[in-house]
């Protein structure tokens, strides 16, 4: 059973040191632990310090992909490297690596597919208190949307049994793991998450310059997978909401018309709005429908891409062997 932790770098040269020392080598029930560096075009030498550190894989992007797109990357080699767990953490040392071993254990035993660490936010006393209300608020509308149990729908220390991470696709520009957990729920992967501790901050994020940015690009992620996991529920109730908006304008009209003619009429106006709405209420439920039918194709596609992934597998573990046969 190989275990394969990946760390997304971007100019992480001083805190990858630390990093890599406190990830465990030898796990019960893990045959080996070899270590990936996905450097996302960083500008000091996080490739060099790495290959130094005696880090196994190092994949070097020419150029920033950002974080969600070196996340994916490293999923891809760690299936290509013949990892059977996969765990993701952070070049900036943010989380503990003696955890790991507790991270993997439900993976280990058969009962998750996904196992996500959850941090102790309120007590993590480099967050601030706005930053601690807006991470419990945001895991908890999360939570609901999806209907999984999550409590820090954010973190980004995960890990993932091998087939997993074959069904796994992530499109985000900005962040992996809200789309992540969309894609857990849509796909019916089994989640479980455990406690886990974090390390003193050695350097500020980077991933946001401010809380509003983050806010703003969470809202917009949430918007985006939401309508791309559940075309039909989000284009249905848009479309009842601009039916009831419209409703009421055009129900005025016809109380006005019954009660006086001659009145009603300076109220035309009223009913265009509420005709215009209520037909947007309509074309939007045919919107869903249809973005509904598209989400069946998407599913035969990834099912397809599934299998090329479990081929590409097979045909890696071959060759391995074959190589090893030969004198």
């Amino acid at each position: 059973m190989k275990l394969i932790v990946q760390i997304p770098c971007f100019n992480e040269a001083r805190t990858l040191g630390q990093t890599v020392a406190d990830i465990p080598r030898e796990i019960p029930g893990i045959s080996s632990v070899e270590l990936l560096v996905i450097d996302d075009g960083s500008s000091d030498n996080t490739s060099e310090v790495a290959a130094q550190l005696g880090v196994e894989h190092i994949v070097r992007s020419r150029r920033n992909r950002g974080l969600a797109a070196t996340f994916q990357l490293g999923l891809n080699t760690a299936l290509e490297k013949g990892a059977d767990i996969i765990v993701n953490s952070d070049g900036d040392n943010q989380y503990c690596g003696a955890d790991i071993p507790k991270l993997i254990e439900p993976i280990l035993s058969g009962r998750a597919d996904v196992v996500v660490g959850t941090r102790d936010v309120s007590n993590i006393e480099h967050f601030s208190p706005i930053k601690k209300m807006l991470s419990k608020f945001g895991s908890r509308v999360v939570g609901r949307i999806i209907g999984l149990p999550i409590t820090d729908a954010v973190s980004g220390f995960r890990a993932m049994s091998r087939s997993a991470a074959q069904r796994l696709e992530i499109l985000s520009t900005f962040s992996y793991t809200l789309e992540m957990l969309f894609q857990i729920q849509w796909k019916g992967l089994a989640l479980e998450t455990v406690a886990i501790r974090t390390n003193a901050p050695l350097r500020h994020s980077r991933l946001f310059k401010s809380v509003g940015q983050f806010i703003g690009m969470s809202v917009s992620i949430l918007l985006r997978v939401q309508t791309l996991f559940h075309p039909l529920r989000t284009f249905i109730g848009l479309g009842f909401i601009l039916l009831f908006i419209g409703s009421a304008p055009v129900i005025r009209f016809l109380w006005l018309y019954l009660q006086d003619p001659s009145s009603a009429t300076g109220h035309v106006q009223s009913l265009i709005i509420g005709g215009v709405l209520i037909n947007l209420a309509i074309i939007s439920w045919l919107l869903g429908v249809l973005a509904d039918l598209i989400g069946f194709n998407r599913k035969l596609h990834e099912s397809g891409l599934e299998r090329l992934k479990q081929l590409e597998s097979r045909l890696i573990s071959l060759e391995k062997t074959l190589q090893e046969k030969q004198p």
